[in-house]
Order: C-alpha cells, then sequence, then structure tokens
C-alpha cells in the first residue's frame, strides 16, 4: 500500500473523529475524517475540470491551512506533482520558482499571482470526485520541494511515492517508540511552512496514524497556539528553542530571590553531573528545582509532551542539556530534503546531547576522507529538477554528497560538525568550520541572537554579532581591548575566554556588533531561520573591510 492509499484508508476509518484542525480565534476548528475527504473531493474536482492530469505540476502558494492539506491529497490523488512555495518569500523568489517548474497551474489562498485559481473557487463544491486515489509506482514523483538556498539559486528536488512512503514507514516506527501503546490520539502541533520536506513529511505522517495535526495560523502568538493544542510532540528549529530557552531563563531572573537561586544552582549542579563532577549537595538542589521550579515551567512549555523534535540545523548540546534538565526531552532529526527529510533519528530513552541520532534502519551512512556525509538508501531523491548535471554531481558513486561535515562514533550515533561550503580558509591555509565557534559564542552570550564568523582568505577570524533587544544601546566595536564600549567590553570578555582554550588559528580577534539582527524580512535568514552567509557578507561588505582595516593598522 503506498502511503497515499494509507492516508485516505485511515480518514475512511475516522469518519466522526476529529484528524486536523486549525487555531482560531483562542480555539480549535477542525474537521472529522469524512470532512476532510469532502474537501479532497472537491479539490479533485476542480482539478480535472481544469483539465490536469496525471505528470502535471500544479504550484501551491498559500499558508499552512486545512484547505492547503485538502488540495495536497487532491492534486496527488490525481497524479499531479505538487509544487510547495514559501509564502514567506519575497515576490521574484517565488516568481522564480515559478517559472523554474512550469506548473500548468497555480493556486493561492488569495489574489497574488496572475491567473491563479483561488482557494474559494476550489473549494466552492461546483465540482466533486470521491474515487479512491491514483496508485502510484515507487518511481513516480509526487512533488517538487525547493530547497531553501542559503546561497545561489533554490534548486527543485524531486522526490516519489516510493521515497514518501519508505519514509513514513520509519517516521511512524520512530513515533511508535515515543508514544507507547495507546487508544486516544495524539496531539500534534505544527507551525513550519508545508513547503519544507521535513513539514510536509511530519503532515503525511500525522494523517497516516491516530492522531489530530494542529495547525499554526499566526506564528507571532506560537505560546498562545501552543498552549491551545496542547500538543504530545512538534518539529522544531533550532532558533525557536534557543529563544524558549532564553525567555525562560530571563524569566526567571526577573522574578530574583530564592527561585532564581534554586534555578541557578540546579543548573550549575546539571552541568557538573554531566561532566561527572557532582558534590555532595548537588542532588539537594535539583530535588529543590525538580519540586519547587521545573513542573511550572512544563506546564507553560507543554503540559502533555513527549518531547520536542527539532531539526533543520544541528541544535546546541547546551540547550538540549537545557530542556534535558527541566523534564523534557529534545530528539534531534538529520536530513536534508533530497533525502526526503530524514537520515537519522534519535532514539526515546537513547540520547546524547549534541549528537543526531544513529540512521534510521534501511539508510546507510558514512564519511567520505574530507569528512563529507554520503548516504545512500529509498529515501534518496532521483535528481534535481531540470538540473541533470548537479544531479550526477551529488549523486556521484551512488552515494548522494550531503555537502555536510560530520562523525560517528563506535554505536554510530552522528555529529554534525559543519557545512563543507560553509568552510573557512584562512590565508594560512588553516580550514575551520564557523558552525561549532558561532554555536560557543551565542551560547555564552546571552545577549547575542546571531554570530556569523568571517575569515576566508583573511589572516585571522572575526565575527558579527547581532543582539536580541536585551542589550541597550548596542554600538559596534572592535575586539582589541582598547575602544570597545559596555557591551564590547562584554563581549571581548567571552572572547578572552573562549579564545583561551583555542589553538591561535580558530581565535576570534575581531567582532562589530550590527544594529539589527538578520531576518527573513531582511533577505539574511531562510524562512527556517539558516544564515544567508552570502548574502550577509554583501550586504556588510564595507563593514567587514573596516572591520578587518581597523584590525590590523
Amino acid at each position: 500500500m503506498t502511503f497515499l492509499e494509507s492516508i485516505f484508508a485511515r480518514l475512511e476509518r475516522s469518519p466522526n473523529s476529529p484528524v486536523l484542525g486549525e487555531v482560531r480565534d483562542g480555539g480549535i476548528v477542525s474537521v472529522t475524517g469524512a470532512q476532510l475527504l469532502a474537501l479532497v473531493g472537491q479539490a479533485r474536482g476542480f482539478v480535472a475540470a481544469r483539465g490536469l492530469k496525471s505528470g502535471d505540476r500544479c504550484a501551491v502558494l498559500a499558508p499552512n491551512s486545512v484547505r492547503w492539506v485538502a488540495l495536497d491529497l487532491a492534486l496527488m490523488a490525481e497524479g499531479v506533482i505538487v509544487v510547495p512555495l514559501d509564502p514567506r518569500q519575497v515576490p521574484h523568489e517565488i516568481a522564480a520558482v515559478i517559472k523554474d517548474s512550469t506548473p500548468l497551474l497555480v493556486c493561492c489562498s488569495k489574489p497574488e499571482v496572475d491567473g491563479a485559481a483561488l482557494f474559494d473557487d476550489i473549494f466552492s463544491g461546483k465540482h466533486e470526485v470521491a474515487r479512491p486515489p491514483l496508485r502510484h509506482a515507487d518511481h513516480d514523483a509526487v512533488t517538487i520541494v525547493y530547497t531553501s538556498g542559503t546561497s545561489g539559486e533554490p534548486k527543485g528536488v524531486l522526490l516519489t511515492a516510493g521515497n514518501i512512503t519508505f519514509m513514513l514507514g520509519c517516521t511512524n516506527a520512530r513515533l511508535n517508540q515515543l508514544m507507547g501503546a495507546r487508544q486516544e490520539p495524539e496531539n500534534v502541533f505544527q507551525y513550519a511552512p508545508f513547503c519544507f520536506a521535513a513539514a510536509r513529511i511530519l503532515l503525511l505522517t500525522s494523517l497516516s496514524r491516530n492522531s489530530v495535526l494542529t495547525l499554526s495560523t499566526d506564528l507571532t502568538r506560537l505560546a498562545e497556539e501552543l498552549a491551545i493544542a496542547a500538543p504530545n510532540y512538534f518539529v522544531n528549529v533550532p532558533m525557536f528553542l534557543e529563544r524558549v530557552r532564553r525567555k525562560i531563563e530571563e524569566s526567571i531572573q526577573k522574578r530574583g530571590g530564592f527561585a532564581a537561586e534554586v534555578f541557578s544552582r540546579a543548573q550549575r549542579t546539571y552541568q557538573r553531573k554531566q561532566s561527572h563532577s557532582s558534590r555532595a549537595a548537588d542532588s539537594l538542589w535539583l530535588a529543590a528545582a525538580n519540586s519547587l521550579i521545573f513542573p511550572a515551567i512544563r506546564r507553560n512549555v507543554g503540559p502533555n509532551l513527549k518531547a520536542l523534535i527539532c531539526g533543520s540545523a544541528p541544535l546546541s548540546a547546551d540547550t538540549q542539556l537545557f530542556f534535558m534538565m527541566i523534564g523534557i526531552p529534545v530528539l534531534q532529526v538529520y536530513g536534508l530534503t533530497e533525502t526526503t527529510a530524514i537520515c537519522t533519528m534519535d532514539e526515546p530513552g537513547n540520547v546524547e546531547p549534541g549528537r543526531v541520532g544513529r540512521a534510521v534502519p534501511g539508510v546507510e551512512m558514512t564519511a567520505a576522507e574530507n569528512g563529507e556525509i554520503l548516504v545512500r538508501g529509498p529515501h534518496i531523491f532521483p535528481g534535481y529538477w531540470q538540473r541533470p548535471a548537479e544531479t550526477a554531481k551529488v549523486l556521484e558513486g551512488g552515494w548522494f554528497h550531503t555537502g555536510d561535515q560530520g562523525e560517528a562514533d563506535p554505536s554510530g550515533n552522528w555529529r554534525i560538525t559543519g557545512r563543507l561550503k560553509n568552510l573557512i580558509i584562512l590565508n594560512s591555509g588553516h580550514n575551520i568550520a564557523p558552525e561549532p565557534l558561532e554555536q560557543a559564542l551565542v551560547a555564552s552570550l546571552p545577549e547575542a541572537q546571531q554570530v556569523v564568523l568571517l575569515g576566508n582568505q583573511r589572516s585571522f577570524l572575526a565575527a558579527l554579532v547581532t543582539t536580541n533587544g536585551s542589550v541597550n544601546g548596542a554600538r559596534n566595536g572592535v575586539a582589541n581591548g582598547i575602544d570597545c564600549r559596555v557591551n564590547g567590553r562584554r563581549i571581548q570578555s567571552v572572547l578572552d575566554s573562549l579564545n583561551a582554550g583555542l589553538p591561535h588559528y580558530k581565535q576570534i580577534r575581531a567582532f562589530q556588533v550590527l544594529p539589527e539582527p538578520f531576518s527573513v524580512e531582511n533577505g539574511l535568514l531562510t524562512t527556517m531561520g539558516k544564515l544567508k552567509r552570502d548574502a550577509i557578507a554583501e550586504r556588510f561588505a564595507a563593514e567587514i573591510e573596516k572591520l578587518y582595516q581597523k584590525k590590523s593598522a
């Protein structure tokens, strides 16, 4: 049975049970299996009336919604290849994807593209189809997902029915481990846009199992939506978990008094426990925090959480340990769009902070001589849309070349160390992966929101630092220990401490504080929170040049 047949069968078994919902007006507006199938039937009728046939392409531009899901299922059921577009991208980027994928039809929730079909028309009920979904062969393409494009032009990744069917088997097996045997439906929350492979896999997994998936409708009110959805698990990006951690710590500090003292001592105690250097009284502080503070934090984050799932980029070990300390496991997932979103998954109850788990059953992973992670298995995409040369390059030798660097321990548990294309090569010839140093600096600077390391073909490393708004009057500074003002001295102190344990070529010798964070809106972050390093270097070229000239003077 294909993944699509499994989903339709599950919806048919749940005619009167909620399967999907949206957060609206302080509550959840849900649809049952029968209601979702009716919406799918309306969309299938519209698609058939427009003359789309198996193998044609249709682009979908809209925020997550029940109707988005119904249209997605309808298109795949008719054999149409779905091209999900990112509604948060700027217009020229959306236009570039449409031009590259050449869809016969573009569907939108509101008038945004000339000639597009609108959801109100698609779900008008004028046409309806109730036949079984098309039975896909494993090699049939069902979607083209465009990579987020941290540098260069996004590429369309073809994913097949076989890719998705295999991956849903993997995700269902791991979620069964997490949730155990239960009769009641699981509650799942989703805020990442469906244009991303991981978000789509969570959607399709949820529709294939006994769960109710609640969709976010306002990213500015995630905390409220989470409280309403009360999920058992949901998928996150590291940036979101870093923000949650920072808000918790800031809230405790503002409260002050006994609670802040217990929390601070418990943190230090937990850190010593992880480094196997516990003291006699440590258990008392952890017991106090577990009794007086951590339960309230867990209730605020999510009273029903079994785990937080995190992907898209490596999560810092410190943040993973923070959530483990308060009693919320964080399970890391590693993968790329080209691997149908997943290669490794942490196993519940067997998590090592800083690592992303072992390869899922049926997937092979190895490291090349240069540390690049190579992968093969049924989840590997067949190729990029209309890019045969680039496809051949990344699939050379029968392995998918991920472009990520990593290493596995003897048990096969992987740690991601960086991206090959992000590698900084100093003019001394030293090669440096920036991500570990960036993560270390952010972890040591609660007031820093982002750090970008510089130094390609330079004589030393420097950093651009953005603040999270907790530092007032932030000013630019050069880390020479002389001209830095208040926040500059703070950053310099952290750099001195960090540099003390590093070889000379890895030491960060200059920095600049920028007036605003990198964001999707200013074009310096992807919609999944990844740094657009090339765009950052171009935007701040003058500041970077001045930074190096001043330090070298």
